[in-house]
């Protein structure tokens, strides 16, 4: 999950937007006193935080953020239209983790998001894979759109896993084939395809993360 706290209703709805869009949950609050609530039912894994806001500014919830020692681990990523060396050095001595100045492009957004992630995935259990609303679990070798196991056969399983690991990564049908499916397995790529179209049909809402790379084959969540 990912928090962005944002005043201005067009910016932070293109953003929350799009992040959902690639499969990063993400929700949206105009100010602090919609965001701490929030704070108090889920902890995010990152945090996009606006300076300008209305009643507390974003430099004032990055340090209440940082002097609770439930809450001083979630990295936090200014956004914001201050662009001085300043500004930036106080909010990186405050604890921010990274900054980018308005106007920013989604492209650039989304790299930054997922770097961060990344720094922050090694904290958690390498058994467990959660990319948005999807959480697979290897040891119990189930797979949970939200709290809700879905009923995977085997090579869905398999193959959902390959590309949740590889996150971002193109297999063509060929390499799939011989990652998922058995050497020896001479049934053709089509058989890709059907299992791709019934796990996208299993994971319901979520069936856009796993995308068709034209001319070349599939991935999850894409770049």
């Amino acid at each position: 999950m990912i928090y962005y706290v944002e005043d201005d209703d067009s910016i932070r709805e293109l953003v929350v937007y799009t992040l959902n869009q690639m499969g990063m949950e993400t929700q949206g609050f105009t100010c602090g006193g919609e965001f701490w609530p929030a704070m108090e039912k889920e902890l995010p894994e990152l945090i996009l935080l606006d300076v300008m806001l209305p009643g507390e500014d974003g430099l004032l919830i990055l340090k209440m953020l940082h002097d609770d020692v439930k809450t001083t681990d979630i990295p936090v990523v200014m956004i914001t239209a201050k662009s001085t060396e300043f500004d930036k050095v106080k909010g990186l001595d405050l604890g921010a983790d990274d900054y980018i100045v308005k106007p920013f492009g989604m492209a650039e957004l989304i790299a930054r998001v997922r770097a961060r992630l990344r720094r922050v995935a090694p904290k958690l259990d390498a058994d467990v894979l959660t990319i948005g609303r999807l959480t697979l679990d290897k040891r119990a070798h189930s797979v949970k759109l939200d709290q809700q196991t879905l009923p995977l056969t085997m090579k869905e399983y398999d193959l959902l896993c390959l590309l949740m690991e590889n996150r971002g990564m193109a297999f063509s049908r060929e390499q799939l084939l011989d990652r998922v499916w058995d050497y020896g397995y001479d049934g053709g790529t089509r058989t890709v395809d059907v299992h791709i179209q019934t796990l996208r049909a299993k994971l319901r809402e979520c069936s856009g993360m796993i995308e068709t790379v034209r001319g070349v084959g599939y991935r999850f969540g894409g770049e």
